[in-house]
């Protein structure tokens, strides 16, 4: 290793010797050398130096060097190539929370006057987003059921600017179309954005379907451990990734070094978390189809959902980790049940290796009115449970006992 401490910017010229208080300021950099580290460096500064003015100067314009963390940083470069891997994508970006990189590319893709097709029932804060748009841009935005591409087609216009679609959609687990959808809108020359959050690349590649853009709440399966706040971007082109890129530089909204280092530990157990969430949930779903107290479940592996036939091609690993499902009694009875429960923990978010439950209407939800509930399938009962990777038959024994206590309400 060579040390650096006590030296000036340029070896060249050392001075000596330091006082205390320079020393101190300049403590030893470590280059490595005749090895590696087996994982990913946490490179926690935010500013990087350099040997001469021209090559401070030169890196401004450049996407290969480390300058400033607001333009990038390496540990969250990393976070980037990893996950552009894993989608099949040309490049990624990362961003501080999953609504940055919606954010980030759809304020880079919409500007006055823009019209969007999308999905009816997408997450609460991507309905808000588009809904702010609307009113301050005067975006215009069509909803349709994201099963049929006629209905798509029919829904372009000149300047439609996105199709905008989830792989499993929050929280009503409803499986779009995407190769279908993708195409009509390839066809007009409209990209389109998939989040794909809820299915993880483990289960679904949506680049390899037709879409352009992926974006992902790293904060949910990709990390894992209800310890990060993230989000990520990944781009089918270069020319797109830059545009967005330029956008996130001037936004301010990159990860925090940290909170990559994080994600990219989490996602080192994502395809043994995944096969685990897929499993329990399917089992799950199955029981409680069976309960008295539920009027209705909806997990993709069951045979009763709408899109079964859908989802059997498209997430041929599993239908993921999340249930939604009413119960009988009503938002009374939902309310009992989450109250109820003891391993699960009443708690937003999704994705952890521990099992969440809630109530969508009046959380993730709750930018919709009553109107907007109703054609995004959420009802006033709707529960929507992550489920984790804990002993399937110790979640049943939780659900069951809270089911009785609902049932009884």
């Amino acid at each position: 290793m060579t040390d650096h401490s006590a030296q000036p910017a340029d070896p060249s010229r050392p001075i000596r010797p330091l006082r205390p208080e320079t020393v101190a300021v300049h403590p030893p950099v470590p280059e490595i050398t005749g090895s590696r580290p087996l994982g990913v460096p946490l490179h926690q500064g935010h500013v990087f130096a350099f040997d001469s003015a021209d090559a401070l100067a030169e890196a401004f314009e450049r996407t290969d060097t480390y300058l400033y963390s607001r333009v990038g940083n390496p540990t969250v470069h990393a976070l980037e190539q990893a996950v552009a891997r894993l989608e099949g994508g040309a490049a990624a970006l990362s961003y501080a929370s999953g609504m940055g990189a919606i954010s980030g590319v759809l304020l880079t893709l919409l500007g006055s006057g823009a019209h969007v097709v999308a999905q009816t029932c997408v997450y609460g804060g991507t309905y808000a987003l588009l809904t702010d748009l609307a009113a301050r841009w005067g975006v215009e935005v069509t909803y349709v059921s994201g099963t049929d591409p006629d209905e798509v087609r029919a829904a372009l216009r000149p300047e439609t600017r996105l199709l905008y679609l989830e792989t499993i959609a929050n929280p009503t687990a409803r499986v779009s179309d995407l190769a279908g959808l993708a195409a009509v809108a390839a066809e007009a020359g409209v990209p389109t954005a998939v989040d794909n959050t809820f299915a993880s690349p483990l289960l679904c590649r949506p680049l390899e379907l037709g879409a352009d853009v992926v974006v992902h709440s790293a904060t949910k399966y990709l990390a894992g451990h209800a310890d990060v706040l993230g989000g990520v971007a990944v781009f089918k082109d270069e020319e797109l990734y830059h545009r967005v890129r330029h956008a996130r530089v001037e936004q301010g909204a990159i990860t925090d070094p940290f909170a990559a280092w994080l994600t990219l530990r989490g996602m080192q157990t994502l395809p043994l978390r995944m096969e685990r969430h897929c499993a329990n949930a399917a089992e799950l779903a199955r029981r409680l189809e069976d309960h008295p107290a539920v009027a209705a479940v909806r997990h993709p592996s069951l045979p009763s959902h709408p899109d079964h036939a859908v989802a059997a091609r498209l997430l041929p690993a599993g239908g993921g980790g999340v249930i939604s499902f009413d119960l009988a009694g009503g938002r009374e009875a939902g309310r009992t049940l989450m109250e109820a429960v003891r391993v699960a923990a009443l708690s937003v978010s999704l994705g952890d290796v521990k099992t969440l439950i809630m109530h969508p209407a009046s959380t993730s939800h709750r930018q919709l009115d009553a109107a907007a509930l109703e054609r995004a399938g959420i009802g006033p009962g709707t529960v929507r449970l992550s489920v984790g990777v804990e002993h399937v038959e110790d979640l049943w024994a939780d659900l069951e006992q809270a089911l009785e206590r609902a049932g009884k309400g």
